[in-house]
């Protein structure tokens, strides 16, 4: 048995979609545990590029067994397009992906709320993606949500969704809504959008807690991916600047119904600087022509929205701070060649703040807001790493800059990413052949 979770380290973007892609050649289960259609997990496949937003990325891969988990809001017509976009691509989708019965399902009215919270929130927005997700966790909390499993039960359904409706429109009123908002609060229209995925969802509908505890039970190879990156979880991110899941280790137990002691390695994947979208403090964050350069040479937009992320350094704080949280075992670190052209390279090895030094990330976004960075500063090595394949062959600055990343979070670099093909990849340790060797 070998269950490996795979986890963003910083603020989502990380280049999860293709760690999980790449490892999923060796996997037999690859498992969504958490978040919704605000993820965008991109994979350059036979030279297409291919952006997975609900179903796991090792759909890619014939032999792999995919679970969307009880962690995830499913938004249902968004579920069925992409499985229609990926037959429509050659991409086999049939008894390869399973959906769990316990998912809470996002509805349209979820995104009517998120798009108006988002308004009257106004210069204190978040910036969510306007999929529905934090609203359709929020009622999964309220114990207001709609499950998966409910779409088969019609009086189930019913009785749901007139109490959810009837919350929302006193929640919306004196609020102008345009036609089709208007639309997703009517009961009728709801129960025909749920009457139109019903048949199609229905093969891949399954309890899917049961199907991860058969599948460790007989020995096989499980990757956990999650969604977003720890800086965003909700307990341990930059509140509120934050999704609204559980993205570490955790988020997976719960989202898949795992057993605690059964994940074997945490990995958590790294860009060799860092980005961010949406509002929120970045202490290490690049303005203006640095910041536009980085962005221009890592193609820093959303796979989701196609909004321009935030550029900056890498902060090795706020790293730390991910190892800490999650129980990292290791780094998976992505986009080295990047950095290539630079100069210098930067580091952020701690925060000022009032005139005193801060090297353990803080709680509060107010204080984060506030504190400046303090750099170490590095030689560039202006030397193309782009499709390296073997740790010697980098240039010795490129591996230094390595070494220094390790040294800074205490952690062992397992994988190097050098451009966005499966095959340009640095493989150090392989990360089943660590666990398994254990």
């Amino acid at each position: 048995m070998s269950v490996l979770s795979i986890i963003g380290g910083q603020w989502g973007d990380e280049g999860k979609g293709k760690v999980v892609d790449l490892l999923a050649r060796q996997a037999e289960v690859v498992a969504r545990y958490q978040g919704g259609a605000n993820a965008g997990h991109t994979v350059i496949a036979d030279g297409k590029e291919v952006i997975l937003h609900l179903i796991p990325t090792g759909i890619l891969h014939s032999h792999v067994h995919c679970i969307i988990g009880s962690g995830v809001v499913v938004d249902p017509v968004a579920l069925v397009e992409e499985i229609k976009k990926l037959r429509d691509g050659g991409v086999h989708v049939g008894s390869n992906l399973v959906i769990g019965k316990r998912a809470h399902m996002i509805m349209p009215y979820h995104k009517v709320l998120d798009t108006h919270m988002e308004e009257l929130l106004g210069v204190n927005r978040i910036g969510t993606t306007g999929r529905g997700i934090g609203p359709a966790y929020s009622d999964k909390a309220a114990r207001l949500g709609i499950r998966v499993c409910d779409l088969y039960d019609e009086k189930v359904l019913e009785e749901r969704v007139r109490v959810s409706l009837a919350i929302k429109k006193r929640l919306l009123e004196g609020i102008t809504l345009s036609g089709e908002e208007r639309r997703a609060l009517e009961e009728d229209y709801i129960l025909e959008v749920c009457a139109q995925v019903r048949e199609i969802l229905a093969p891949h509908v399954r309890n899917t807690d049961a199907e991860i505890l058969e599948a460790i039970t007989n020995n096989k190879r499980v990757l956990l991916e999650g969604a977003q990156g720890i800086l965003l979880d909700l307990d341990m991110g930059t509140y509120p600047f934050v999704t609204s899941s559980n993205t570490g280790v955790g988020g997976a137990l719960s989202g898949l119904g795992m057993p605690l002691r059964k994940v074997d390695a945490i990995v958590a994947v790294m860009k060799a600087y860092c980005t961010r979208v949406g509002q929120g403090p970045f202490p290490s964050e690049l303005h203006g022509e640095e910041g536009e350069r980085l962005r221009s040479e890592g193609g820093e937009y959303g796979a989701t929205t196609g909004r321009p992320r935030r550029c900056g350094w890498f902060d090795a704080v706020a790293a730390r701070h991910a190892v800490q949280v999650t129980g990292t075992d290791a780094l998976i670190v992505t986009k080295l060649d990047v950095l290539d052209n630079l100069e210098t390279i930067r580091i952020c090895v701690g925060y000022e703040m009032d005139g005193e030094r801060i090297t353990i990330f803080p709680a509060e976004a107010s204080i984060l807001e506030r504190c400046t960075p303090i750099f170490e500063d590095f030689e560039g090595w202006r030397v193309p790493t782009a499709g390296t394949r073997r740790l010697e062959d980098l240039p010795p600055l490129a591996r230094e800059y390595l070494n220094h990343l390790e040294r800074l979070t205490a952690m062992p670099i397992w994988m190097v990413s050098t451009g966005p093909g499966r095959e340009d990849t640095i493989e150090i340790q392989n990360p089943f052949s660590a666990i398994e060797k254990d």
